[in-house]
């Protein structure tokens, strides 16, 4: 008698969803980017630094990391709620001063800070995190600064001239009127990443 084999099973990989890698921004206008590669030029020096692209110049919200596209819509309404919970009006913000994360002695990154408007960045930050957490995003693990990032350090090289910078310069890079809040794409590429702006959240 021959053996019954037991019936096979085919199952075909499901496609998948496209992913987009995403973060909230305040974003520097054109004219600040000259500016902010002029003080990346005071770095120029410094082994061991990746320097960010001035022209993309920004302060990060809230990063969101790698999304379902399917997730957009909702990640949309999310923000838009997060932006009229903060009831910030449009502001002014003043972009000055240097700092490093997470410390002078260990540097991984090199940033611009911001002089005046924090205090309405970080109420629109509140809002956007937790909106976004409830979403099921993960939290943050460390308390927000804003910022705008200038570079990252690869390796020490070039500590002791990045330290003497921070602790010395006190640049006043300019000011910006804020009126909204974009969800920003990152397409990572062999230059570095290319940002685009998805949606934007008016103000007031």
């Amino acid at each position: 008698m021959r053996p019954v084999r037991a019936p096979v099973t085919l199952e075909w990989p499901a496609d998948e969803v496209p992913r987009m890698r995403l973060f909230a921004s305040v974003d520097l206008p054109d004219d600040l980017a000259e500016p902010v590669a002029d003080l990346q030029d005071e770095f120029a020096d410094a082994s061991g630094l990746e320097f960010t692209d001035p022209a993309q110049a920004h302060v990060t919200m809230k990063f969101l990391g790698d999304v379902d596209e399917d997730r957009l819509p909702a990640l949309e309404r999310a923000l838009e709620t997060a932006v009229t919970d903060a009831a910030v009006d449009p502001f002014t913000v003043r972009y000055g001063g240097l700092g490093v994360f997470p410390s002078l002695e260990y540097i991984s990154v090199v940033w611009l800070g911001v002089a005046d408007g924090s205090e309405e960045l970080t109420r629109l930050h509140e809002a956007i995190e937790d909106r976004t957490t409830a979403m099921g995003f993960d939290p943050e693990d460390h308390n927000f600064t804003p910022h705008v990032t200038l570079a990252r350090m690869t390796h020490a090289g070039g500590k002791e001239l990045v330290q003497e910078l921070v602790e010395e310069r006190e640049p006043a890079i300019g000011e910006a009127r804020v009126d909204e809040v974009r969800l920003t794409e990152s397409t990572l590429t062999d230059e570095g990443p290319v940002y685009s702006t998805v949606a934007s959240f008016p103000l007031g």
